[in-house]
C-alpha cells in the first residue's frame, strides 16, 4: 500500500496526542486513538481504516506506549508489584484470547465492543472515589481474587479492540480495589504493557496489523508517553481524573451515535 507525506504526519501526529495523553493519566492510549485513527483520516481526504486494521494499529503502538510510561514512574513507590502480577498474568490471558478471538468478529461487532468498554468506563469515572488518596502508598491493600477476576474480563474486551484495557482498569482500581490515583496510574501502566503483549500477538497471528503506520505510531509513541508521564506527575489527581472521565465520555458519545445511525 503506498502512503502520501500527510498520510504518515497524521499518523505520527495521532499517536504523538494520544500517547501524551496516555502517558499523563495513566492509560495505553487506545480509548483516545482508536476514534483518532476511525474518523481523522477520512476527515482530511485520506482512505479510512477499517475497524480490524485500527484495533491491529492500536494493540502494537499501546505495546511501546506503556513501556515509555513505566520507565517514567518507576522511581517513587508509585509501581505495586504484587497488583501487577496478579491483574497482569490475568489480563494476559483474557487479552490473548480476544485478541485472537476478533478474527471472527465483523467491524461492526469490534465498534460496539469498543462502545460497551468506553460507556462503562464513562460511568465509572463518574462515581465517588472518596479516601482514596489519604491511604499512605506501602499500606495498600486488595482482594486478589476480585483483581485477577476483573483484569481478565477486562482483557478479553480490550484484545478485541486492540486495547490494553486501562480506560476500564482505572476505574476499577480507584472504585472497586480502592489504590491511590498515582499508584493505580503508574501500576495501570505496567498492567496494560502485560495485557498490550497478549493483544498484540492475537492480532499479528491473525493478519489484523498494517506494519508501516504501526511503526510510525510507535516512534511517536516512545517520544511522547514518557512527556506525558512527567507531565501527569505535576498535574492535581482530581483534574486528572476528571480529565480522563470527559475524555472516555467524549469517545463513548461519539462511537454510540455511529453505531445507532
Amino acid at each position: 500500500m503506498e502512503y502520501s507525506m500527510l498520510f504518515l504526519i497524521i499518523i505520527f501526529l495521532i499517536g504523538f496526542v494520544g500517547s501524551f495523553i496516555s502517558g499523563m493519566v495513566g492509560i495505553g492510549g487506545s480509548i483516545i486513538k482508536y476514534p483518532m485513527l476511525l474518523y481523522i483520516p477520512s476527515l482530511v481526504g485520506l482512505s479510512a481504516f477499517t475497524a480490524h486494521e485500527v484495533s491491529g494499529i492500536s494493540a502494537v503502538q499501546v505495546l511501546f506506549a506503556t513501556i515509555g510510561g513505566v520507565w517514567a514512574y518507576r522511581k517513587g513507590g508509585y509501581l505495586n508489584k504484587k497488583l501487577i502480577l496478579y491483574m497482569g498474568i490475568s489480563i494476559l490471558i483474557g487479552s490473548f484470547i480476544g485478541g485472537y478471538g476478533s478474527r471472527f468478529m465483523s467491524d461492526e461487532g469490534v465498534n460496539l465492543v469498543y462502545g460497551i468498554l468506553a460507556i462503562t468506563a464513562a460511568v465509572m469515572m463518574f462515581l465517588p472515589k472518596k479516601g482514596v488518596d489519604d491511604i499512605p502508598l506501602d499500606e495498600v491493600t486488595f482482594n486478589k481474587w476480585i483483581a485477577a477476576s476483573c483484569a481478565f474480563l477486562v482483557g478479553i474486551g480490550a484484545g478485541i479492540v486492540g486495547a490494553a484495557g486501562a480506560f476500564i482498569l482505572v476505574p476499577i482500581m480507584l472504585i472497586v480495589l480502592k489504590i491511590p490515583t498515582r499508584m493505580t496510574i503508574a501500576s495501570s501502566l505496567a498492567i496494560t504493557f502485560i495485557s498490550s503483549i497478549g493483544a498484540t500477538t492475537g492480532k499479528i497471528l491473525t493478519g489484523q496489523v498494517l506494519l508501516f503506520p504501526a511503526v510510525i505510531m510507535i516512534i511517536a509513541s516512545l517520544i511522547a508517553s514518557p512527556l506525558g508521564a512527567n507531565a501527569g506527575k505535576k498535574v492535581n489527581t482530581k483534574l486528572l481524573q476528571i480529565f480522563l472521565a470527559l475524555l472516555i465520555l467524549g469517545t463513548a458519545i461519539k462511537i454510540w451515535f455511529d453505531i445507532l445511525t
